[in-house]
């Protein structure tokens, strides 16, 4: 009872911040909007101002993607370190986000940016392309862990495909033109100032429909904790949640990454904060755990990034590396630790 208690507590600690922080992320940037303009523009809906322009058509599609970015990366995160069981397994550290590099890369540089000129068109070419990336690393991921059962050669291997699509990357990007190559380094530094609403409305159906499925794991993601032998004797069928977290993972990776660019550390980072934060390694906890946890993050890292009373945006990736390579480090000192709670 008094652990239910606490839960209680700290969820509704976390949903207070995070409503507070959504609020900043509005009102906060090269603008300052004050709370009685910004209350004003809320209640009444668009309008032909300056400050209803701004909240509804820059601030508020941005504030709405940090959200869901920091709902998916986390969430790919723990899918695939309870699957793994590896407390270093993520979409960045198993090569998926660069896999995602490579399938912008490709839409990018070999022409498809100049194809579809329609915004829609664009938008679902490229989070197709990067979602096609991500599965076909993530697959060869997989197979490759069916033959090595050993944690740290599954992220050495991880790794590696990380190089080898970064170095195809490196290929494509020696023949592209120079537009070409200016838009896809110009992507690759991370942005969430870009959104536009149609590319929201498209994250918000790959995240819901991820976070759908997701929720249909919980009970197999728990009997995985101890061992594969385990949940099958439970009645788990292993090969369809490995089925599954391969599309969540791979939908939300690529997704993420088509739209934010490469944004690095969040889907490792924020499973052992909740973890650490709630004590406990109960996927029906961890859940919702790490939603609220990584939307936070993500909200204060978009804060950070725009270097509030400035005209100056830093880059998302940045901020996010800034945050999350302390806590990756840990990760790797408490090791013995960190498996022991996975």
């Amino acid at each position: 009872m008094n652990n239910q208690k606490n839960y209680k507590i700290k969820f509704l600690v976390l949903i207070l911040f995070l409503v507070f922080f959504i609020v900043l992320d509005l009102l906060v940037g090269s603008t300052w909007i004050g709370f009685d303009a910004f209350f004003h523009n809320l209640l009444n809906g668009v309008d032909s101002t300056a400050n209803s322009y701004i909240i509804w058509q820059l601030r508020m599609p941005k504030t709405i993607a940090a959200v869901l970015i920091g709902i998916g990366l986390p969430l790919s995160g723990l899918l695939l370190q309870s699957l793994f069981r590896n407390p270093l397994a993520g979409p960045f550290v198993l090569g998926i986000s660069s896999g995602a590099s490579l399938g912008v890369a490709a839409f990018v540089m070999l022409g498809g940016a100049s194809i579809f000129t329609s915004a829609w068109l664009f938008s679902g070419g490229i989070s197709l392309f990067s979602i096609l990336g991500s599965l076909l690393v993530l697959m060869a991921v997989l197979a490759v862990s069916l033959k090595v059962n050993d944690s740290l050669s599954l992220l050495i291997v991880g790794l590696m495909f990380g190089s080898l699509t970064s170095a195809l990357v490196g290929v494509m990007q020696y023949f592209s033109s120079a537009a070409m190559l200016q838009r896809f380094i110009i992507w690759t530094f991370g942005s969430l100032g870009g959104f536009q609403w149609d590319q929201v409305f498209i994250l918000s159906i790959i995240v819901l429909l991820s976070l759908l499925l997701s929720l249909r794991l919980i009970k197999p993601m728990n009997a995985l904790l101890l061992n594969e032998e385990y949940a099958i004797s439970l009645g788990v069928s292993v090969s369809r949640v490995r089925l599954t977290v391969i599309i969540i993972s791979s939908l939300l990776a690529g997704a993420i990454t088509a739209f934010a660019g490469p944004i690095v550390f969040i889907g490792v980072a924020i499973p052992h904060l909740a973890r650490n934060f709630f004590k406990t390694s109960d996927h029906k906890i961890l859940l919702p755990a790490v939603i609220l946890l990584g939307a936070i993050l993500m909200l204060i890292c978009d804060i950070i990034s725009q270097v509030p009373g400035s005209s100056t945006v830093l880059p998302i990736n940045s901020v996010t590396a800034i945050f999350g390579a302390p806590i990756v480090v840990w990760i790797i000192l408490q090791n013995k630790k960190s498996h022991a709670n996975i």
